[in-house]
């Protein structure tokens, strides 16, 4: 049974360690929808450091996620004290699943908050695509299917949301929901 693979990136105006209260509240705030989303039906696993602090992400060890990767539009600082980024990558029993706990609950009141936090960039925020069961996407994978987006538009293996595709490769409908994803990303 195919599995869907979420990546998510964003840049954020200050840096992860910035002590200004509007960083602190993105920082909590994400603590809390982590939280919660890995209590999320069909949430199977995100990739986390095996060790690190606060913003230490280039150069940990994310074990079979691979090596940490970044777009290449990302322009910002790469260590503890200088990275301005949130990004996440995670595997997902379908795409309902997977949709509806970013666009309810917690995350869908963060989402709403976004861009106190984070850059308009004009790139794309977020990429599905399929793996396999027993496969796990790496780092790698996601920054090269959002850079895929953000250059050719949506296809099988890389898409969004709005316009999703089944694991056999045809376009699907969209999850029903009571928000709008067009106007989220």
């Amino acid at each position: 049974m195919p599995l869907l693979a979420l990546y998510t990136f964003g840049t954020l105006k200050s840096p992860l360690v910035d002590p200004a209260p509007l960083t602190r509240e993105f920082y909590d705030t994400g603590e809390a929808v982590y939280r919660k989303i890995s209590q999320h039906p069909g949430y199977l696993a995100r990739a986390e450091a095996a060790e690190g602090d606060r913003g230490m992400l280039f150069g940990a060890d994310w074990g079979a996620w691979g090596e940490f990767a970044v777009p290449a539009w990302y322009r910002k600082g790469r260590t503890v004290d200088t990275t301005a980024l949130a990004t996440t990558l995670s595997l997902w029993t379908g795409l309902r699943p997977a949709f509806d706990a970013v666009y309810t609950g917690l995350h869908r009141a963060a989402l709403n908050r976004r861009y106190d936090w984070f850059e308009r960039t004009g790139h794309p925020n977020h990429v599905c695509w399929w793996v396999s069961e027993g496969a796990t996407p790496t780092w790698r994978d996601g920054v090269s299917r959002l850079e895929h987006l953000h250059e050719h538009d949506v296809a099988p293996h890389a898409f969004t949301f709005p316009h999703p595709f089944t694991p056999e490769g045809t376009p699907a409908r969209r999850p029903p929901s009571g928000c709008d994803p067009e106007t989220t990303n």
